[in-house]
């Protein structure tokens, strides 16, 4: 009996210790045709469009289109540009969606720095939101993280795509 109560104990601290370790590991995307990489969080994030010579967009989806969708999208700033006119420039595509309105812009920062932009918009008659990561790779090229999904939904998974944006970095040359 005394072996049975220190048994129990035991094993639910190991079942925690292998549900947490579980949870924490990251699958890290990378790809010949793509020169960056970043961390996944979850195995429910899907890839729906691999890189390849001609193009190197990868397209990500959380479980459904729905819940969350990920594009990423190499872009050129001109020389001179800021990184606000970009936003401005990506914004202005923006206005055209059914019940478009801008949210707030942030200061982002993780192995590269840059600029999040928050937007909600209806699609479907469902409320929708979309939070863009303007990462600064080097003075003339951005990459833009686009994700968006339900409102409600996209909201929950925010940590997850924060982790994204965090883990994207350029591959080393070699």
């Amino acid at each position: 009996m005394k072996s049975m109560k220190f048994s129990f104990p035991l094993s639910v601290i190991l079942s925690l210790f292998l549900a947490f370790s579980a949870f924490a590991q990251n699958n890290t995307f990378s790809d010949a045709n793509a020169e960056y990489t970043f961390d996944l969080p979850a195995a429910t994030w899907k890839m729906t469009v691999k890189p390849s010579p001609i193009s190197p967009n990868v397209e990500y989806v959380f479980g459904d289109r729905r819940d969350g969708h990920l594009e990423i999208r190499k872009l050129n700033l001109k020389s001179g540009s800021l990184l606000s006119d970009l936003i401005r420039d990506e914004e202005e595509k923006l206005q055209f969606l059914k019940g478009y309105v801008a949210g707030k812009e942030e200061p982002f920062s993780g192995v590269l720095k840059g600029t999040v932009f928050n937007y909600e918009y209806v699609s479907s008659a469902r409320n929708m939101s979309g939070r863009f990561y303007f990462l600064k790779a080097d003075p003339s090229t951005v990459y833009v993280l686009r994700f968006t999904g339900m409102r409600d939904q996209l909201r929950s998974i925010r940590n997850q795509t924060d982790l994204i944006a965090r883990t994207f970095e350029i591959k080393k040359a070699q």
